[in-house]
């Protein structure tokens, strides 16, 4: 009588280690641009470094942000907001990879405020995800503005631990080219590991 050997049990392939190919196979040609001639609302600059526990950059890192136009309107096809207008000056969604110095930077616009749980309304973010060397799966995290009006009562910061609500804050750091610059800086690890959502 011959053995027969069961053949191996078929599952899901595990999740994987990514890259370091983020600035060959992902970026393109003004990724980081979301905005056209003509576009709504206050054009702004977000930049920021993606930094490890030591607070050492990430130059192979890779981020990604999509967000509302400034009437709070998101280019896509289940946003149904048909009060609020798409703007065909803007791109909702950029990326951008880190340089050496762990560095990215996208021009875009103040987003407005979107429904949110409960038809509740949260405030002006824009949606961020992180892909780099050594991560299992993106990162994904939001960016606030200190000054917007709805962060008190937004409902996905409301639960957020309050010492570290300031993890999801840009701060102001003056103008360029007569627009707002922003900064926000994403710790993966340490002490001022910036907050990521399960998603």
């Amino acid at each position: 009588m011959n053995d027969v050997t069961a053949p191996p049990r078929l599952g899901l392939t595990p999740w994987q280690t990514v890259g370091p190919f983020f600035h060959y196979a992902l970026p393109w040609e003004g990724g980081e641009n979301l905005v056209r001639e003509g576009v709504q609302g206050e054009r702004i600059v977000v930049r920021g470094r993606v930094l490890d526990a030591d607070g050492a950059p990430i130059p192979d890192a890779l981020v990604e942000i999509w967000q509302a136009n400034a009437a709070g309107r998101y280019d896509h096809p289940e946003d149904c907001q048909a009060d609020r207008p798409i703007d065909p000056a803007f791109i909702g969604f950029g990326r951008c990879p880190t340089d050496d110095d762990g560095m990215f930077a996208f021009h875009t616009v103040r987003p407005g405020q979107v429904p949110g749980p409960g038809n509740s309304m949260q405030a002006p973010h824009i949606a961020l995800g992180l892909f780099g060397r050594g991560l299992l799966r993106r990162l994904v995290t939001r960016i606030y503005f200190p000054e917007s009006e709805g962060n008190a009562v937004d409902p996905i910061l409301g639960l957020v631990e309050s010492d570290r609500v300031g993890t999801l804050m840009a701060t102001r750091e003056g103008e360029q080219d007569g627009m707002p610059v922003y900064r926000f800086d994403i710790h993966i690890q340490g002490a001022n590991e910036t907050v990521f959502f399960d998603v």
